[in-house]
């Protein structure tokens, strides 16, 4: 009996035969088997563990480059992380337990890869693309290397498009463009997940790449269903790596998605990569620099994590066809904007939106500070108008907040400043255009329109 069935269909010009997609998937798996049985059957490079020290273990007699799979025998998988002169260091993709010295390690001979296609849209997928919705197999995908190359600096379009997100004081003040890179800077519990979960429902995106790194598990559920929603699960590929899991598996994860966000991009689409957060992405490669060996340098943090934070963001952005849009959540340690991942971080990126613990204990949400933020695109993606519009909200909330003392204890006298004055009688409806409910998605030119009647102007 043949091992897959395959339907002939009869053709005046005797063409090829078509298969049927039970037959496709047997198929499939068949040649999967073969690759694997290939791999098993020529030369493999081996060796033994020679020592485990925390999060790593080293090998012995295993002449591989950094970046390599290796696979202990017995399951565990892990990757060169660090090479020495007889040894190698790696960092396992699962638990240490149970490994012990002398264990026989082989290369698998293969990069780290990750399968890319259509099919994953509305998929929750783990670092390796793995589903982790409980739905059908993803069979048909593409496998590709994690490693992307960035677009070339003269070859890539410029940001010159506006891109509506959906929520009007990111849209109105700290306007975004197709292909713009920014940083969501804010502390614990000020918002940014249902933020992120505002964007992907209502930016004009064609697809959302949604990595949640280093997150709560619980929190996963929670942002599927309530943040992000049917609707906007429709268009997304979610990447889950959760804070349990080890450094390698969160730092594949970033990595994943990134690649991810890279493949629709390169077929035409607009993407929206948000990254949630990249401060755990640096974490994770700060357990693995330093597990390695190398010296930790500010807070703690070695050089490497400086190194590939560039990598990382760089890869993002327009390209000669197709776009990706990121959004990265920076997790600022106790509220200190300043911080090495924060200041790293915001002198790469091409702008930042700050979201103030102040204005959430007031239930402001979404908590976004507008004069602490800045989009660095701005001129290129809005019309002179609309500049005008922003500047002037700007101006009035900033003599508001220059005079918010002598206003809260009644000791400003109306009629001392006409800005001041103005800005006191539109307080309530600019704090009322600020807030948002989280399923109201407001288009950039509703927003417009609406901030400009209320500040009695023409958008």
């Amino acid at each position: 009996m043949n091992t897959f069935t395959t339907l002939h269909t009869p053709t005046p010009d005797h063409g090829a035969p078509r298969r049927a997609p039970l037959g496709q998937f047997r198929h499939e798996r068949m040649r999967a088997h073969l690759d694997r049985a290939r791999a098993v059957a020529g030369p493999q490079r081996s060796g033994s563990v020679r020592r485990i020290v925390g999060l790593s273990f080293d090998v012995a007699g295993l002449d591989v480059p950094i970046g390599a799979s290796v696979e202990v025998i017995g399951g565990l998988t892990g990757e060169v992380v660090a090479c020495g002169e007889r040894e190698v260091t790696c960092m396992p993709y699962g638990d240490l337990r149970g490994l012990r010295v002398g264990a026989r390690v082989i290369s698998t001979g293969r990069p780290p890869t990750v399968s890319v296609g259509p099919e994953l849209l509305g998929r929750i997928v783990d670092a390796f693309g793995e589903p982790l919705d409980d739905g059908p197999p993803l069979i048909g995908l593409e496998p590709v290397t994690l490693d992307g190359a960035p677009p070339h600096p003269l070859r890539r379009a410029r940001v010159d498009e506006p891109l509506s997100l959906g929520v009007r004081a990111w849209d109105t003040l700290v306007p975004m463009g197709r292909g713009q890179r920014v940083g969501v800077f804010a502390g614990s519990g000020v918002g940014k997940s249902t933020l992120m979960g505002m964007v992907a429902r209502g930016s004009a995106a064609d697809v959302n790449v949604v990595a949640l790194i280093g997150e709560r598990g619980r929190e996963v559920r929670e942002f599927v269903e309530a943040e992000l929603g049917e609707a906007g699960l429709a268009r997304s590929v979610v990447v889950v790596a959760t804070s349990d899991s080890p450094a390698l598996i969160r730092l594949r994860a970033a990595m994943s998605a990134t690649r991810i966000a890279e493949w629709f991009r390169d077929r035409g689409d607009d993407v929206v990569l948000m990254m949630d957060s990249l401060t755990r992405y640096c974490m994770a490669q700060r357990e693995i620099g330093l597990s390695a060996g190398e010296p930790p340098t500010s807070r703690g943090y070695p050089p490497s994590v400086f190194t590939l934070l560039p990598k990382l963001l760089e890869r993002a952005g327009t390209a000669e066809r197709g776009s990706i849009t990121g959004i990265y959540t920076v997790l600022v340690d106790g509220d200190d904007h300043n911080e090495p991942i924060a200041d790293a971080a915001r002198s790469i990126l091409d702008g930042h939106v700050v979201l103030s613990r102040a204005l959430a204990h007031a239930n402001h949400y979404p908590a976004i500070d507008v004069l602490a933020s800045v989009s660095r695109v701005a001129g290129a993606v809005t019309t002179a108008d609309e500049q005008r519009i922003a500047a002037e909200l700007r101006r009035l909330l900033a003599a508001h907040a220059e005079s918010r003392d002598l206003i809260e204890i009644g000791a400003y006298v109306a009629g001392t400043n006409a800005v001041v004055d103005r800005a006191v009688d539109l307080k309530e409806a600019i704090d009322g255009f600020l807030r948002q409910p989280i399923d109201d998605g407001t288009p950039a030119s509703d927003a417009f329109g609406r901030l400009g009647a209320l500040l009695g102007a023409t958008p």
